[in-house]
């Protein structure tokens, strides 16, 4: 599965606790969370050779020693999460893992690159893969791994039981009509064609455990967290982005 949504809606959050709910427990020897990036690649991921002071050694990469590690335990499930799924390039990093991944491949040994050794991905493996939706600078993921998952969109949740409880606790009315101002831009990102839903903004940069918020607190995102984005994705529409900053630091300053 690929959790799929613009910053702050909690894809880390849901993808631990989606893989406790499936253990039964929580239990994070049997959860492994990699982040991919342009230079992460298959010797990073599976194997390859890596320099050392004789010359070159074979080293088994994070996922490699994670399926042997899963491999021991068959009855238990394990859970490789990936961050940033989209900013590696994808089919090199997965390599064989193209066609080892696919349900009906689990299990099935399969001559690796670099060693004449079988190796299969155990049944019990289970991949949950985050994508920012609001990063331009990344390519579309690759089709031959679409195919292989499942896509669950993830959106702000502000109107959600969790958060409003969190409202409730916080009695702070000044945070009550902020989140009234971040859910109306959100319906105008939304409505924008070069935006869309996957550029709101997140409920997870107003979630705070203790319920305990300051207008220092508040400022603290709105400046550094929401408006960067905002100059971001209208950096060509000055009038818009006034605008909302505007209409954003009238809710602090009242």
């Amino acid at each position: 599965m690929i959790l799929q949504g613009a910053p702050g809606v909690g894809k880390t959050f849901a993808a631990k606790r989606l893989a406790y709910a499936m253990m039964g427990q929580k239990k994070d020897e049997n959860i492994e969370l990699i982040q991919f990036h342009q230079s992460y690649t298959y010797e990073d991921f599976m194997m390859g050779y890596k320099p050392t002071e004789q010359g070159f050694e074979l080293r088994y990469g994070s996922f490699y020693r994670f399926c042997k590690r899963a491999a021991v335990h068959p009855d238990e499930p394990f859970f490789c999460i990936i961050d940033e799924i989209n900013r590696g390039n994808l089919s090199k990093i997965f390599g064989e893992l193209l066609m080892l991944l696919e349900r009906n491949y689990r299990d099935q040994p399969i001559t690796l690159a670099y060693t004449d050794e079988p190796f299969a991905v155990p049944s019990n493996v289970y991949l949950i893969g985050m994508m920012n939706t609001a990063d331009h600078s990344l390519s579309i993921i690759d089709y031959a791994l679409r195919r292989r998952f499942s896509f669950f969109d993830m959106k702000p949740a502000f109107e959600s039981t969790g958060f409003m409880q969190q409202q409730l606790i916080a009695g702070n009315v000044t945070f009550d009509r902020l989140i009234n101002r971040i859910e109306e831009l959100n319906d105008e990102i939304s409505r924008e064609p070069s935006l869309g839903p996957g550029f709101c903004i997140g409920h997870s940069y107003f979630s705070n455990p203790e319920g305990k918020w300051t207008i220092d607190k508040l400022r603290l995102i709105v400046d550094y967290d929401v408006l960067p984005m905002l100059r971001e994705y209208w950096f060509d529409d000055q009038d818009k982005l006034e605008h909302w900053e505007s209409a954003l630091h009238e809710v602090l300053n009242d």
